[in-house]
């Protein structure tokens, strides 16, 4: 068992490393080729802070944990959802754009709705048992592309600059990319996905063999150490925005961050291999459900298009609720 949880926290220490440095070098690539603070924002880091997950789950997939690859994507949205856009919004309110009004929230919540029904054969279709198949991940591949066309419609109808605290500290003085540091961004590159690929290699091994011998499910090993582990760096970085006076920032981290994981790492994993839900059960995706449109109310259709500190410390009870049925699960096995 300690050998498992080494490699669990070594691999877990490996796909955060490279997936923040990852980042950062791609965006210093993008920036060379001239690419506008905003699409660096919303592609580069987006597919930056959501890389861990994508690793993990494809290499979870293929080694046939099915539950523990989807149990993070789940998990981590919850988080990012509940409790980082909660805690944001308790240190300062967020205010809501028009895009982010009609646009963002709502893609967060039609990804947690495409899920929903994706995952639960038995409630909606009689099934005996609940799986996501490849039908179900080129759908969930094609709100991708949809998703990305707004994107860049967006970047188009915005004006330039950086459009999170990555992409920022990447263009704060607006000089060009030398060539000695595109030399160095490529070489981090190179460095990231390699510990990415160990990383998320060793991740894998140690969560099955924690889950193995202490006798509890992929899954919700998958929902609980995985997918917060994976999330607390958005949670860093969206705390110290919100600190920094820019809560949007957090906010739009978050929606990035949960469309990709949803859309794209499980469109990707399950195009690979099917996926079966296993013990991730209704009330998981129900919660991830709830949280997306309580978010979207809460900013866009209560009152003043904004979180407010009450409204951030509800999203936070929601959490609780849910780490608290998580950990009666833990504590009954």
């Amino acid at each position: 068992m300690l050998l498992d949880i080494l490699l669990f926290l070594l691999g877990l220490a490996l796909v955060v490393a490279g997936g923040n440095y990852l980042t950062d070098g791609a965006t210093v690539i993008a920036r060379r080729l001239h690419v506008s603070g905003l699409v660096i924002g919303l592609t580069v880091v987006a597919f930056g802070s959501s890389a861990p997950d994508l690793v993990v789950c494809l290499m979870s997939t293929i080694r046939g944990h099915s539950q523990l690859a989807l149990g993070d994507v789940v998990g981590a949205n919850i988080f990012d959802i509940l409790l980082v856009v909660g805690i944001v919004a308790v240190i300062r309110p967020v205010s809501i754009t028009a895009d982010m009004q009609w646009k963002g929230l709502p893609m967060v919540a039609l990804a947690s709705l495409a899920l929903f029904f994706c995952g639960d054969d038995r409630l909606f279709d009689g099934a005996a048992t609940d799986s996501i198949d490849r039908t179900d991940g080129l759908l969930l591949l094609l709100f991708f592309a949809i998703f990305m066309v707004y994107t860049f419609d967006l970047s188009r109808r915005a004006p330039a600059g950086p459009a999170t605290p990555k992409a920022q500290k990447g263009q704060a003085d607006g000089t060009p990319v030398s060539r000695r540091q595109l030399i160095i961004a490529t070489a981090s590159v190179v460095a990231s996905l390699a510990a990415l690929f160990f990383g998320g290699d060793w991740l894998v091994d140690g969560a099955s063999g924690i889950a193995r011998r202490a006798g509890l499910s992929e899954g919700l090993i998958g929902l609980t150490v995985v997918g917060f582990g994976g999330s607390v760096p958005d949670l860093v970085t969206s705390v110290a925005a919100a600190i920094k006076r820019q809560p949007g920032l957090a906010l739009g981290n978050v929606v990035g961050t949960c469309v990709f994981n949803i859309f794209f790492v499980l469109g990707i994993c399950t195009t690979v291999k099917p996926l079966d839900t296993g013990s991730i059960s209704l009330f998981d995706f129900s919660a991830l459900v709830v949280g997306a449109i309580a978010v979207w109310v809460f900013g866009a259709m209560t009152g003043p298009k904004v979180i407010s500190r009450r409204e951030g410390a509800v999203l936070i009870l929601f959490y609780a609720i849910f780490a608290t049925k998580l950990i009666l699960g833990l504590v009954n096995h």
